[in-house]
């Protein structure tokens, strides 16, 4: 259904370090670096078919994350969970919500916020 999803960055180098560390638990290569017409930077990680990017705001004022949004990576095991998850905290991510683990969902979940706030979610469904 879809093809990329792109969050802003306040600063695009620690949001580099922070998805270089977290996008390669699932997998992910060093993402291709763009500036596009007007200046901004971009990074575009891509596995698996789709792209995550991260951009400068291309309007010039700052990076908010989306109020009510998230946005979920797929798991291939409880285990990858529980690695992106500490992944995510050890690189200047916050943990929120319930610890990672089993919810009554009879899913595999773990809840952080990168550092310029964006919710991301890591899901294993088991099969």
């Amino acid at each position: 259904m879809f093809s990329h999803v792109m969050v802003g960055s306040n600063d695009l180098e620690r949001s580099k370090r922070f998805y270089d560390a977290v996008l390669g638990v699932l997998g992910a290569a060093e993402p291709v670096r763009n500036v596009n017409g007007t200046g901004q930077a971009r990074l575009f990680y891509r596995h698996d078919g789709v792209s995550f990017c991260v951009s400068e705001p291309i309007n010039g004022e700052m990076a908010t994350a989306a109020n009510g949004g998230t946005i979920g990576f797929k798991c291939g095991s409880p285990e990858q969970v529980r690695q992106f998850h500490d992944v995510a905290v050890a690189h200047g991510g916050t943990s929120i919500e319930d610890p990672p683990g089993l919810r009554e969902s009879k899913l595999h979940l773990a809840y952080v916020r990168d550092p310029d706030g964006n919710k991301l979610c890591a899901l294993h469904r088991p099969k």
